[in-house]
């Protein structure tokens, strides 16, 4: 039998989706996989359920839904003072991860070079790669996530196309402040180079931090392709409702990948996100504040149990270093026993690095997830802590 597609054969299944069955299989509290255990508000929910029945369910525009890319559009101005054309310059895709493959896939050529800042989410290496890019890999480490600057700035070239920049970041929690991203800025004007910034937590920053848009800094306006999710915004993860801000010229481009790939999205999910953009600033930092008390809630029960924990400035994840416990595996053997043992999930952080440089990858640490609600949260704290404090 002939082998199918020679980049996706390279990869195996997600880590997300590996930690999650082996939560099922064990009955085991699943703070590996990054989704809330309860759906986003009830006003949003019923926006969608009216519109699924009231109509139209028949193709939208391949750029989306007019009143979510103008509510996507207001957003940008109200949030960040962009000013930003919803008829040129938003485009609805199938999910964050459908945008981040349709600005890959739209604006690179073979050849291309991508730098991008490990550790990663786990799509875009194989989208760089299916896209014939070349991907130039820079190390961030924990416990303090400095942007290591003489790297990244030895990464850009001539050759360099663009940048895949994730604030606030997963796994690490971290929220580029303006110095890293004027730093940034820098390197894309001297190389000639796009950012696709992706930036489904823009909403989940804490302890008074503001998200900053890359595109907001001078000269980067049409150099940013700027990506939301209202899965993350709304706690609807299952909707798979993202979008894209960019220039026209460059979502130009980025549109035509998008249309031969899911060419549009469900038009009810469209228009109950519009309607949640919609909501007054309460909703936003309620959420934002909702999520850091969770946070708050998790760090301090790991602590107690023994766990060293990084600082979270955003996203829905909590980086612990797991060798204060006296467990001596590595991160995927202490999440696999975590599961099994004690009961409940986690993703080892040496999943969102590549191993084939001469830098060796982080082993002693695990990504939690705090999105749950507090009973389950403590549930999973209680279960750690009669594990791991019998243990050692």
């Amino acid at each position: 039998m002939k082998q199918g597609n020679s980049v996706f054969a390279d990869y195996g299944t997600t880590i997300f989706a590996v930690m999650s069955q082996l939560c099922l299989d064990h009955d085991a509290i699943n703070l590996g996989q990054g989704f809330p255990d309860t759906d986003g508000p009830l006003d949003i929910r019923q926006k969608a359920a009216d519109a699924l029945i009231d109509g139209p369910n028949q193709y939208p525009s391949v750029l989306g839904v007019p009143d979510l890319r103008r509510a996507v559009a207001e957003t940008n101005k109200r949030f960040y003072d962009l000013d930003v054309d919803w008829q040129t310059e938003v485009m609805v895709t199938s999910g964050a991860t459908e945008a981040l493959a349709d600005c890959i896939l739209g604006l690179i050529n073979p050849g291309d070079e991508v730098v991008m800042i490990e550790p990663l989410y786990d799509s875009y290496l194989p989208m760089v790669r299916r896209a014939g890019g070349v991907p130039r890999l820079v190390r961030m480490q924990p416990p303090g996530w400095e942007l290591p600057r003489d790297d990244l700035a030895a990464a850009f070239s001539d050759k360099t196309k663009m940048i895949i920049l994730n604030s606030p970041h997963n796994p690490a929690g971290k929220v580029f402040d303006t110095d890293e991203l004027s730093f940034i800025a820098g390197l894309l004007k001297k190389h000639d180079a796009y950012a696709v910034c992706d930036e489904v937590y823009e909403h989940l920053v804490f302890d008074g931090l503001d998200h900053i848009p890359l595109m907001t800094l001078p000269g980067m306006r049409d150099r940013c392709l700027r990506i939301g999710s209202a899965g993350k915004t709304f706690s609807v993860t299952g909707w798979k409702i993202g979008y894209i801000t960019a220039s026209a010229e460059l979502l130009t481009m980025v549109a035509k990948a998008h249309q031969f790939n899911t060419f549009t999205t469900a038009p009810n999910l469209q228009l109950a996100a519009a309607y949640g953009l919609r909501k007054d600033d309460t909703y936003f930092s309620g959420l934002a504040s909702d999520m850091g008390a969770k946070r708050d809630r998790l760090q301090a029960g790991l602590r107690d149990i023994g766990f060293e924990t990084m600082d979270s400035q955003g996203s829905y994840f909590l980086t612990v270093d797991f060798r204060p416990l006296g467990f001596n595996g590595d991160d995927a053997e202490f999440c696999r026993h975590s599961t099994t043992e004690a009961g409940v999930g986690a993703v080892p952080v040496g999943a969102f690095y590549q191993n084939d440089g001469a830098e060796a990858a982080p082993r002693h640490f695990a990504r939690f997830c705090f999105c749950k609600g507090d009973a389950m949260l403590d549930e999973a704290i209680q279960r750690l802590s009669r594990h791991f404090k019998t243990r050692s």
